[in-house]
Parts: structure tokens; C-alpha cells; sequence
């Protein structure tokens, strides 16, 4: 019986195609003899997340890509953890076939208007957790897609992410890079803000089929039924 396979990638090609692999030490090999060539991808090395830079004030989609960096173990869980300090009102997960997301929510210390919104509590972390038989596997790299906003203002905003492998690993990409400076081994995915254009600030919605998402703030709550909308968006209602 095979495997069930997640959304994890591996591109493979003989002759003009190429074939992506994720290594840690940037290792390139060819394999001249099959007509294969083997690719490092220095970008895939980190997790990283995608456009690099948004708008102050409106909202992005963001793709947060995630390479297995091990040789013999896959990553069966990843964590996307967010600001409490510069919240966000709205927060919508993607449909991700063979995994299921659980986003987690906290009260604030205070109240922060968003907007029009005051906000009591916020949005503090979203997990994907595979199902059974489903990993990203070495060699591999998934993505993980979020829609945000309002952006806050600011500089940039730091997403830090928990990557959990089935071997019980746990790797933290929470590392900040100084500026002119070298880059650290685990670096977190950080996303440059800009000052509003009026253009695209507005709310992006993802496409996909039904999302699987449990909302927990203190404890789970029910999921959404099978009739529900492709994402699920966390907009927090005023208090």
C-alpha cells in the first residue's frame, strides 16, 4: 500500500528538466551518465515567506515555505507564531490537503484599535499538523499559506516558526539577522512593510476547497461544518 502524500515538493527532470533538492550545505551534484541534474536551492534552505514586503494598512497573502533539512527524518508539524504587540484583526488559513490547521488565540493585555476595531484578544499562533502517513520528507519542501491584515505600522513584522519533526525534533526559526550583518543559522521569516500606495490594500482572499481548522483560545472549539467557506477567517469581532 503506498503512502498518502501531503502537498510536499520535489521537482524532477531528465535532460532539460531539473530536479530540486533541499540540502543544508548547498550541495549540488550531476549525474551526468542519467541525464539528471541535481539542484541546491539556497532559497529553500530557510523558512521563508513570500512576497518579501507589503503594505502598511492593507492585506497580503503570505507563503511560508518550509525545506526538511534532515537526512532521515520528515516534518510532520509547523508553527506560525504572530505579534501580540502589533496584532492582527483578520487572519485566514488555507485549505492544506492532508494536514489540518489549528489556529490559536490570546487575550491581549489591553485593548488595540485595529481600524474600527477594538481588539481584546488577537491571534497569536497557527499550527498545521499532518495526518497520519503525511510528511514533508528530506529532500522535500512544503508551503503554507496565510492571508493577514491590516498590517500594522512599522518597519517589518517577524513571523517566528516551529518546525516538528517525527523524530521528536523541533527546530525554532526565531533568530534575528543584524543588519550588514551575517546571517544566522536559523533565521526568522521576516517581512518588510511599506508605506500604503492605495493600491492592493485590500482583503485577499486564497483559493481552495474546504479548509479543516480548529480555533482555540484556551481550548479548542468545534470545527466549522462542511458547508463552510474555503478559508477560514478569524476576523475578531469588536468588543
Amino acid at each position: 500500500m503506498s503512502r498518502p502524500v501531503g502537498r510536499s515538493m520535489r521537482l524532477i527532470t531528465a535532460g532539460s528538466v531539473k530536479r530540486r533538492v533541499v540540502t543544508r550545505g548547498g550541495l549540488t551534484a550531476a549525474l551526468c551518465s542519467a541525464g539528471l541534474v541535481l539542484l541546491a536551492v539556497p532559497a529553500l534552505a530557510h523558512v521563508e515567506v513570500s512576497p518579501q514586503e507589503a503594505s502598511i494598512g492593507g492585506f497580503s497573502t503570505l507563503m511560508f515555505t518550509v525545506p526538511n533539512e534532515s537526512d532521515i527524518a520528515g516534518t510532520t508539524e509547523v508553527s506560525i507564531l504572530f505579534p501580540s504587540d502589533r496584532p492582527l484583526a483578520s487572519v485566514t488559513a488555507k485549505d492544506h490537503p492532508g494536514w489540518e490547521a489549528e489556529i490559536t488565540t490570546a487575550p491581549l493585555p489591553e485593548p488595540v484599535t485595529v481600524d474600527d476595531l477594538e481588539l481584546t484578544e488577537a491571534v497569536t499562533k497557527i499550527t498545521w499538523t499532518a495526518d497520519d502517513g503525511v510528511r514533508v520528507g528530506p529532500g522535500e519542501f512544503d508551503e503554507f499559506e496565510v492571508s493577514v491584515g491590516p498590517l500594522p505600522d512599522g518597519d517589518t513584522i517577524v513571523f517566528p516558526v516551529l518546525q516538528t519533526y517525527d523524530d521528536g525534533t523541533v527546530v525554532s526559526w526565531d533568530e534575528g539577522t543584524p543588519a550588514g550583518g551575517e546571517e544566522p543559522e536559523h533565521p526568522a521569516p521576516t517581512l518588510t512593510l511599506t508605506a500604503a500606495t492605495g493600491e492592493g490594500d485590500h482583503h485577499e482572499e486564497s483559493e481552495g476547497g474546504a479548509v479543516k481548522v480548529r480555533v482555540s483560545a484556551g481550548g479548542p472549539r468545534p470545527s466549522p461544518p462542511a458547508a463552510a467557506p474555503s478559508s477560514h477567517d478569524t476576523t475578531l469581532p469588536s468588543s
